[in-house]
């Protein structure tokens, strides 16, 4: 997929980056003694809200695919990065085959709701998940069940060219690699962390759908499957893509949008702008692809758990 980026005399002349990246530290970051036990209350939050929650949840598998293929992705399960990156990788295909087991088969039925966290569970060493290749602040580093957040991805992107509703879903406050061998618009990741970081989706058609996935060789491969056609088919891309500097960060933004065509006419039927994006940038973009512009707030950029 080609990603067209604007250039810089496009940017605008005001830029205030969001909230999320530039709010102050939480309170668990300026005291690291509490981050454990941050992280303990929102999992108990996310645990009482999963048991008072009125919601059928998709449970149920089916060893034989469903007739209709709705689509199919496949991702690269290796990049090339640095020598200590590469361990994490190989690592992260373990943890890749152990989550996408989780999920090979699961049914979604109408009226029910897949949740990521729920489905995969939590991805401990008894468990077999190893260390793998975790973001935090955009950067890589070694944690157990690290590498998962690609099996969301692809999950996340089948989903958006469905009619399921993404009810829920969690992006990365930074970009942290270059374009080179990207095939997904940047800004339709998922970040995932259990279990209060979660990909969910709910089935609001009377349409039962099916996950199939798998772990090759060399890729990470997935299909979307119904028990009968669909009506409409979707196009998912970015628009408005952008560098911008402001003082020593480098930010880049875009907007998501998706096309509905009819399957009977070919037509498009319908538009929607899915997610505004905006990350900060942890490597060196092109420089004739950066727009300088005035300096916003100075406010200490937040490091996210995730």
């Amino acid at each position: 997929m080609t990603t067209t980026i604007a250039a810089p005399d496009d940017a605008p002349a005001m830029f205030v980056a969001p909230a999320r990246i530039m709010a102050r530290p939480r309170l668990s970051e300026r005291h690291p003694w509490l981050f454990p036990w941050a992280v303990r209350l929102h999992r108990a939050r996310r645990r009482v809200q999963w048991l008072t929650a009125r919601t059928d949840w998709a449970r149920d598998r089916a060893t034989r695919p469903l007739p209709v293929r709705v689509k199919r992705h496949g991702s690269l399960l290796l990049r090339e990065l640095s020598e200590d990156e590469m361990v994490l990788q190989h690592n992260k295909v373990v943890n890749l085959r152990l989550a996408s087991a989780r999920v090979d088969g699961l049914l979604i039925r109408p009226g029910e709701t897949f949740s990521f966290n729920k489905s995969v569970g939590n991805c401990t060493r008894r468990k077999g998940y190893v260390e793998g290749m975790r973001l935090s602040n955009g950067d890589a580093v070694a944690g157990v069940g690290g590498g998962i957040c690609q099996l969301a991805n692809l999950l996340h992107w089948m989903f958006l060219h469905s009619p399921l509703t993404v009810v829920e879903r969690s992006e990365h406050s930074f970009d942290p690699f270059p374009d080179k061998g990207r095939v997904l618009p940047w800004g339709v990741g998922c970040s995932i962390v259990y279990n209060y970081v979660d990909l969910v989706v709910r089935n609001d058609t009377s349409t039962t759908f099916q996950l199939v996935v798998e772990v090759g060789e060399r890729h990470l491969r997935g299909e979307l499957r119904a028990d009968r056609p669909t009506d409409t088919s979707y196009r998912v891309q970015a628009r408005e893509e952008q560098f911008l500097r402001q003082g020593e960060n480098v930010y880049r933004r875009n907007e998501i949008w998706r096309t509905h065509i009819s399957k009977d006419t070919g037509e498009v039927v319908g538009e929607e702008l899915l997610k505004r994006n905006c990350a900060l940038v942890k490597y060196q973009p092109d420089e004739a692809l950066i727009r300088d512009i005035p300096a916003g707030p100075t406010v200490a950029p937040a490091r996210p758990i995730s």
